[in-house]
């Protein structure tokens, strides 16, 4: 039973998935749909975490617009994400930056990693 779940969870699998990690500022290309037509809409913040594995995977980008935070969860193998561009590299010591949320300004700030 489990072989099959298998099969069908890779079948749903992207091919390519761009690598980035938590604290990275990205830009999330959207597909969305308005009545008939679809278009591509870009969401650009700090990736807070990222949960799960195979086609299960998920990441959670928060940004502020007009000083109010707004935080979307993306599925990583969906086909309505077009694809996650790395704006910039975060230095980060954790997995999940929940305490940015109660941050305002510079304090919200990640660091940039310098390679």
């Amino acid at each position: 039973m489990s072989n099959i779940i298998r099969e069908i969870e890779a079948e749903q699998l992207k091919e390519s998935v761009s690598k980035f990690n938590v604290g990275d500022t990205v830009k999330v290309y959207g597909k969305i749909k308005e009545g008939n037509r679809e278009r591509i809409q870009i969401f650009e913040g700090t990736v807070l975490k990222m949960q799960g594995g195979s086609n299960r995977a998920t990441f959670t980008v928060r940004k502020n617009s007009n000083g109010i935070g707004v935080e979307k969860t993306w599925p990583l193998h969906s086909p309505n994400v077009e694809k996650v561009e790395v704006v910039r590299r975060g230095k980060v010591r954790r997995a999940k930056l929940n305490y940015l949320r109660d941050r305002v300004g510079k304090k919200a700030k990640v660091k940039e990693l310098v390679k």
